[in-house]
């Protein structure tokens, strides 16, 4: 095993640690000494390390003192919470909260863009779009469906959206959640808990919306927010069950939207 690998190995191993509480904010970490008695290494590795903690921000060196573990969870930015949320995983409690919170600020993004392209002037080319749908559609449609690249996809297409809205913020903040997401194979999974295709399906009647004369009436556009908001939940549900939150028998999944 090569150097770097063992680097990467005990920081994700250290990381994991402060994900899930085994090391309070404010406490020290192991020292350079402690880390490369545990782990049988030289202490230039253990000290590489505790570097590259740092760079994730989960630690900040202390002059005299070695390295403090920093309260993430309240100071982190994305790039932070991104780590945390990948390291937390062995957590089931602290994972399925950190995820709920995903959900919420990417169903408020995406949900925010889909009502106000729906409301105003429609500026994308319906055929790219309906291009865009199509090839989405081929990807659900095959035998073993790539749950990563059918999300990409439909990132893709919101971001489309956000940037001829002039949203550039919630832009650059569901770029964050979408990088969150893909580096968990349980995350991508639990946006599945309703079929790829009826993925499809969605994008299918936004399309027909968009192409329609007259705007969407105002039952239509609060049915909408009824389904988008019980997608979301299956989803949130469908990730405690595959990270042990949740028994599998305690939400059907059989009455997928």
């Amino acid at each position: 095993m090569g150097s770097r690998t063992v680097v990467a190995d005990v920081a994700d191993e250290l990381a994991r640690r402060v994900a899930t509480g085994e090391y309070r904010p404010g406490e020290l970490m192991p020292s350079v000494r402690q880390v490369a008695d545990e782990f049988g290494m030289n202490r230039a590795t253990a000290q590489l390390i505790l570097g590259r903690l740092e760079s994730y921000g989960f630690v900040e060196a202390r002059r005299g003192k070695g390295f403090t573990i920093r309260d993430v969870r309240v100071e982190g930015g994305m790039d932070v919470y991104r780590h945390l949320f990948r390291f937390s995983i062995t957590a089931p409690a602290v994972a399925a909260e950190m995820f709920t919170d995903i959900v919420e600020v990417e169903r408020g993004i995406v949900g925010e863009a889909l009502l106000a392209y729906t409301a105003g002037e429609k500026v994308l080319d319906p055929a790219e779009l309906a291009a865009a749908v199509d090839e989405l559609e081929a990807m659900a449609r095959q035998t073993v469906p790539d749950h990563a690249h059918i999300i990409a996809a439909e990132i893709a297409l919101v971001r489309k959206l956000l940037g001829v809205l002039g949203m550039s913020m919630q832009r650059a903040v569901l770029n964050s959640i979408a990088d969150m997401v893909v580096e968990v194979p349980e995350a991508v999974a639990a946006y599945f808990a309703v079929a790829p295709d009826l993925h499809v399906l969605v994008w299918r009647a936004l399309l027909a919306v968009w192409d329609a004369e007259s705007a969407p009436s105002e039952a239509q556009l609060a049915l909408f927010g009824d389904l988008f908001a019980l997608y979301h939940e299956k989803v949130i549900a469908r990730f405690g069950q595959l990270v042990g939150e949740t028994p599998l028998h305690t939400v059907p999944l059989s009455s997928a939207v």
